[in-house]
């Protein structure tokens, strides 16, 4: 299966809808604003700084898609996913950043996975991957291959001078299927939208800021693939579509991504191996529960689900019972004890106020364990 975005449409927002295993997005508010980035083919000009005012303008090259095409491809993956518990999957695309073996993509195409492939367009050769961190909001993750040397990397380039209507390639794993990537020229349209993401896997929500839009039928599987100016400069990560097209006959296809500038900033706190309350390093540690912001607004989290054999189950923690701190920090809703557990790593004590559906008070230890990249 093959993992995406879509922009939901006006009239379905608030009745909910979508495919299973797809993401779908809806635009909500885009604002203009000056972002992006110069790569350089050799003997290509690059964008020259604004030249509104001047008597004399050199034109700009028309992006050439056969030749950024043929630039940017081997330094691309296709990535295969499998997540329990019946072995479901997604596929998207990734950047290759280091010769030995780094992979920029997309979170949502690693979220949840028990396993990830990654087949590099290079050199044709599959490799095991561990997600080495993420940051789900900023929909980024960072993979290692195993075993890999000598591999073609990317031109990274900077999303700091894109302009509106630049041209750009949007280039991935198009359909899930692996082999050649696709390619798909359109410009910018919209340098600083924000879009909403709903999972209809899981039916979680995501609000993602600062997206480039671009012009573009972007499609499933280029998750996680590059998007590159006419120099073939990387200045985007691909993160998702516009809604289906047969649904939406009368709107503009567009793609979304996360600005280049954006996703190395998460790779270097990666790298730098100090966890935020965003940007997880290492193996995800878990409770083993679903949870929801508890009522009254501001008390804690909820605790919807834990999983049989899991570390809160185990330890005696229930639906209905409402985590208020761990280890001393105060827990006031869902997403403030996502951020404390994303600091931790598996195989690490925690304490966990808990109160339960008596409202009785109890500290409850608990061990927490290795589960997929959530």
């Amino acid at each position: 299966m093959d993992d995406e975005w879509h922009r939901v449409p006006e009239r379905d927002r608030v009745r909910g809808g979508g495919r299973a295993l797809a993401l779908l997005v809806a635009a909500l508010l885009a604002v203009a604003a000056f972002l992006g980035f110069r790569g350089e083919l050799p003997g290509w000009p690059a964008n020259g700084p604004d030249t509104a005012g001047s008597a004399i303008s050199e034109p700009v090259a028309p992006l050439d898609p056969v030749a950024v095409a043929h630039f940017v491809e081997p330094a691309l993956v296709n990535i295969s996913t499998s997540s329990p518990p019946f072995g479901l999957g997604a596929s998207g695309s990734g950047i290759v950043l280091t010769a030995d073996g780094q992979v920029l993509t997309s979170h949502h195409v690693v979220k949840g996975a028990e396993a990830v492939t990654v087949t590099d367009v290079g050199n044709g050769l599959e490799y095991d991957a561990t997600v080495l961190g993420y940051d789900s909001g900023a929909d980024i993750a960072l993979l290692e291959l195993g075993n890999a040397v000598d591999l073609v990397i990317a031109n990274v380039g900077s999303s700091s001078e894109l302009r509106m209507r630049d041209q750009v390639l949007a280039i991935g794993n198009a359909g899930g299927n692996g082999g050649t990537p696709t390619a798909i020229t359109g410009s910018i349209t919209n340098l600083d939208s924000t879009i909403v993401a709903l999972n209809s896997a899981d039916l979680s929500r995501k609000a993602l800021s600062n997206m480039l839009e671009v012009a573009a039928p972007v499609s499933s599987g280029q998750s996680g693939g590059a998007l590159a100016d006419r120099n073939g400069a990387v200045v985007g990560v691909i993160t998702a579509a516009s809604g289906e097209p047969a649904r939406e006959v009368d709107s503009q296809a567009n793609g979304y991504a996360v600005p280049i500038d954006t996703a190395m900033r998460v790779v270097r706190q990666i790298r730098s191996g100090t966890p935020t309350d965003t940007v997880h390093i290492g193996p995800t540690a878990t409770l083993g529960i679903i949870i929801s912001n508890a009522e009254p607004a501001g008390t804690g989290a909820r605790v919807d689900v834990a999983t049989y054999g899991m570390p809160a189950y185990t330890a005696g923690i229930v639906a209905g019972d409402v985590i208020t701190a761990i280890d001393g920090r105060a827990i006031t809703t869902a997403q403030s004890l996502r951020a404390a557990l994303n600091t931790r790593r598996p195989n690490d004590p925690v304490g966990l106020a808990v109160t339960g559906a008596d409202r009785v008070q109890r500290t409850v230890p608990v061990v927490l364990t290795v589960g997929p990249p959530n």
